[in-house]
């Protein structure tokens, strides 16, 4: 083999959610830009699929008269994630939901999130497995943005959900993954899709949360507040590539002595 070809890598399988599978795993939000120009520019630049949108904020029809994001981010080429940012009760997310799938004609996918205050915007978790178990009967497949709880969790993969998403710290504040250690009991456990959600800051917290073994990270802060949004997404794109490959790849123990390089069995001299 010649020195400068190197095996070819199997692929990734992709993040299948709902029977669906993309090739990106990397999820983005659509709010905070400054335009719809550079919120279009921001999302091909992630190299995102799935988009998600709060129905209560971002037009995608409820305004007729007004600007539509599907208008730059049409359903005909990334999935339409609708969300119930806003929502602090589990009536009125059950209800946002059902009016996205009347907008997005029949759509099933959709992220719950039920929030517990305005302050830290901390998932209430009762209400939250409530809309849930809800939405599931409802014939919704629904991604949940919950506490990295691993019992909270499990009671949502019983009710039947597609994706369970963990914050990693609070909404918007850039913090970083605080827990690794939850977020590594509920991946062990999982027999769906885990996904971070919430706290991202910049690349190095996506690469992490990556080797940790997540299937996916959706961020929205972290690209819209950069002051470069677009190459801030681009950095988050190659962020959750590297730290799948990681992942894939097995790293190396950490050990509390030196491991050499080059062993001292076989010196030359």
């Amino acid at each position: 083999m010649n020195m400068n070809d190197t095996p070819a890598l199997a692929q990734d399988a992709g993040l299948t959610i709902a029977g669906k599978t993309y090739r990106s795993r990397l999820l983005v939000g659509s709010g905070k830009y400054k335009d719809l120009n550079e919120t279009s520019e921001a999302t091909i630049a992630s190299g995102a699929e799935i988009i998600t949108v709060a129905i209560r904020r971002v037009n995608i029809g409820q305004d007729p008269n007004a600007p539509s994001l599907l208008d730059v981010v049409p359903p005909s080429e990334f999935t339409i994630l609708p969300n119930t940012a806003g929502c602090y009760n589990a009536q009125d997310a059950v209800y946002t939901l059902q009016l996205a799938r009347e907008l997005l004609g029949g759509h099933k996918l959709v992220k719950l999130e039920v929030l517990g205050d305005e302050k830290t915007l901390f998932p209430n978790m009762p209400e939250t497995l409530k809309a849930a178990e809800a939405l599931v009967k409802d014939g919704f497949d629904v991604m949940v943005y919950c506490s990295d709880d691993p019992i909270q969790a499990r009671m949502l993969e019983d009710l039947g959900v597609a994706a369970v998403m963990p914050l990693a710290s609070l909404i918007g504040s850039g913090m970083g993954i605080l827990n690794p250690w939850n977020l590594s009991l509920i991946i062990e456990q999982a027999r769906v899709p885990v996904l971070v959600d919430a706290g991202v800051g910049t690349a190095s917290d996506a690469a992490i949360a990556m080797e940790l073994g997540c299937d996916g990270v959706l961020m929205n802060s972290a690209i819209a507040g950069a002051r470069d949004p677009i190459r801030m997404a681009r950095a988050m794109k190659l962020a959750v590539e590297a730290g799948r490959e990681a992942f894939l790849s097995g790293r190396i123990p950490r050990k509390f002595n030196a491991s050499p390089s080059s062993p001292m069995a076989g010196r030359v001299a």
